[in-house]
C-alpha cells in the first residue's frame, strides 16, 4: 500500500518531519509529495493526502486519460516536473470547476481523485483524497473593503472544512480579536460576539450588530465570566503550549461547544505540541491553505443549548 502526502507550499520539511514522527516510512519525494509505504497516519502539515495510491503504466496521452477515466470522472493533477505532459493529459479529462468560492458554502462533496507523472510513461493516481479542494487550495471570492486584514481567510476556510458555521444568535468568543478580521466574520454571520484583545478593535469592526469588545487579556479571562458559548475563536500569537493551556481551562470549564484555534509556531516548528492538540479527543489539526507558519485546531464538543447566554459585561 502506498500513501502519498502532499506538502502545502513553503512546508514540505515541515511534512517530513512529522511523518518520521509518526512512523511512516518515506520511500520517495516527487516536488511537495511524499511517498510512503503503509496506511495513512496523522498528517497535519499535509495540505491533501492520497489514498491507496496505484501506479499505472501509461505509454501514450491517450492511454493515460483513457486509465483514469475508467476509474471516475474527477482528477487533478500534481505536476512538478513532465509539466507540458500532464497539462495534456488533464486537457483530456472532464472539467473540473476550479472558480473561487463564496463564503458560507459548503465544500465539493463530488469525489476527486489526484494524479501525477512520476516518469513520461508512468502514474501515480489516487482515486480517495482527504481534501475536496484540488492538491488542497481553497479559494475564495474576496471581500478587500470590508475586513481590516486578510486573517478572516483562514476563519472561512477553517469553517468550510468543519462544514459549519456560527449562525444567527449563536454566542462566540473571539481571543486575542484586534484588529477583528476574525469579529468581522463572525458579525457578518450574524452571531452574537465577544472580542477579548488589549488593544481596540478597528471602529468599522467594533460598530457591527452583535459586537462587545472587552479590553483584557485573553489568558486573564476567566470563563465563569463569560458563560456558556457556542464557539471559541483564537488567533493569538503566542507560543504553542501556552495556547495549549489555555484551551484545556476552557474545556475544563465545559462551557464551549466549538473551539477553532490557530496554532502559531515562533522559530521552529513545535512537533510535540502540536501532537498533544491532535491527540485531545474529537481534534482535527490541520495546515490551512490560508495559513502560514501555523496549523489550525478544531474540537466539537456536545453542548446542552439551555446552559444560558453569553456574558456581555
Amino acid at each position: 500500500m502506498i500513501t502519498a502526502y502532499l506538502a502545502a507550499d513553503g512546508f514540505t520539511e515541515q511534512l517530513a518531519e512529522e511523518l518520521g514522527h509518526g512512523g511512516a516510512a518515506e520511500t520517495l519525494r516527487h516536488g511537495r509529495l511524499i511517498l510512503c509505504e503503509g496506511p495513512p497516519v496523522a498528517a497535519a502539515w499535509a495540505a491533501n493526502t492520497w489514498l491507496d495510491c496505484v501506479e499505472l503504466p501509461v505509454p501514450s496521452i491517450g492511454s493515460a486519460a483513457q486509465a483514469l477515466r475508467a476509474i471516475q470522472r474527477n482528477w487533478e493533477m500534481y505536476a512538478p516536473v513532465h509539466h507540458r505532459r500532464a497539462a495534456l493529459i488533464q486537457e483530456r479529462l472532464p472539467h473540473v470547476s476550479a472558480k473561487p468560492i463564496v463564503f458560507p458554502t459548503a465544500a465539493p462533496a463530488a469525489p476527486l481523485g489526484s494524479w501525477t507523472l512520476l516518469a513520461p510513461d508512468r502514474m501515480l493516481a489516487a482515486a480517495r483524497c482527504t481534501s475536496p479542494f484540488a492538491n488542497g487550495e481553497v479559494a475564495f471570492v474576496e471581500d478587500r473593503t470590508g475586513p481590516p486584514n486578510r486573517a478572516y481567510l483562514k476563519l472561512w476556510e477553517a469553517l468550510v472544512r468543519l462544514g459549519r458555521w456560527p449562525r444567527p444568535g449563536e454566542r462566540c468568543l473571539d481571543l486575542g480579536a484586534s484588529p477583528g478580521g476574525w469579529t468581522w466574520v463572525l458579525a457578518r454571520l450574524g452571531a452574537e460576539v465577544l472580542a477579548v484583545d488589549k488593544a481596540p478593535l478597528a471602529p468599522g469592526v467594533a460598530a457591527m450588530p452583535g459586537v462587545t469588545w472587552r479590553g483584557e487579556s485573553a489568558f486573564a479571562l476567566a470563563p465563569e465570566s463569560v458563560g456558556p458559548i457556542d464557539w471559541l475563536f483564537s488567533d493569538i500569537v503566542c507560543y504553542p503550549a501556552r495556547l495549549l493551556r489555555l484551551v484545556e481551562r476552557w474545556r475544563a470549564s465545559g462551557l464551549v461547544r466549538t473551539f477553532v484555534c490557530t496554532i502559531k509556531f515562533q522559530g521552529a516548528t513545535d512537533h510535540e505540541t502540536a501532537a498533544a492538540f491532535a491527540a485531545i479527543p474529537g481534534a482535527r489539526v490541520l495546515h490551512l491553505h490560508h495559513n502560514k507558519h501555523e496549523l489550525t485546531f478544531i474540537l466539537e464538543r456536545p453542548f446542552h443549548a439551555d446552559r444560558g447566554r453569553l456574558a456581555r459585561s
